[in-house]
């Protein structure tokens, strides 16, 4: 007879352990720890501790992480309403980079935009060719330590000593008008499996905001990518 048999057994007669109660009250097994025999009743009961102590340690991750992110929550929250009150460009950039910098904690910012405008703000530096087709490919965004020679150009970085980033593109329907990028020098802080669902909340949050302020500049880079895709086709 093997083992699963005995177990199945065991498990069609529980009357089993009424009948013969003494009997396995004398039955003795190894300490998984500490060597000595132990009874079985004492054995099911450490196994029954042990299956506690890992549901407490779990639990107790759970409400970790939703601690964590309700804290999320209520610094995004922040931030959509301050955005809802910038009243132009300027106002949304530096409300954007005080919360992230601030509130989240996020070292580094840049974003560039290309739409039209004689704003001296250097999110509208020009781009390249490169940096827009990538925006066109974020369709989530990215977390990882790689990053294009241009885009981390746009960060103070001379000793090449941020090692993670966070990519998005910002959009109107599918089409992108700028790229925003958060970097950190933690290796750990944007790592590729990390969740971003509040990545792609603060990627619509900015996006709305800005075509909020620039209504017709938005549109009409939107047209400008659609001519520029056309014309590659």
């Amino acid at each position: 007879m093997q083992a699963h048999d005995i177990l199945g057994w065991l498990r069609d007669n529980p009357a089993f352990f009424d009948e013969y109660a003494d009997d396995v009250a004398e039955i003795y097994v190894p300490h998984s720890h500490r060597g000595q025999a132990i009874s079985l009743a004492e054995r099911q009961l450490l196994t029954l501790r042990d299956k506690n102590r890992a549901l407490e340690l779990r639990l107790g991750e759970l409400l970790q992480f939703g601690e964590e992110n309700d804290l999320i929550s209520e610094r995004l929250h922040r931030l959509a309403v301050d955005l809802m009150q910038a009243g132009d460009l300027a106002g949304i950039v530096g409300t954007l980079e005080f919360h992230l910098k601030e509130r989240f904690q996020v070292p580094q910012v840049a974003m560039r935009l290309w739409l039209q405008s004689e704003s001296n703000l250097r999110e509208f530096a020009p781009v390249g060719d490169a940096v827009r087709k990538l925006s066109a490919n974020l369709v989530s965004p990215y977390c990882g330590p790689y990053v294009t020679d241009e885009v981390h150009g746009w960060f103070d970085d001379p000793e090449h000593n941020l090692k993670s980033f966070a990519q998005f593109a910002l959009r109107t329907g599918e089409e992108p008008f700028g790229l925003l990028v958060m970097a950190s020098d933690d290796v750990e802080r944007f790592y590729p499996d990390m969740g971003t669902l509040y990545l792609q909340r603060l990627a619509d949050l900015v996006s709305a905001a800005i075509r909020r302020v620039t209504p017709a500049a938005v549109e009409a880079a939107v047209e400008r990518a659609a001519a520029f895709d056309g014309d590659e086709a």
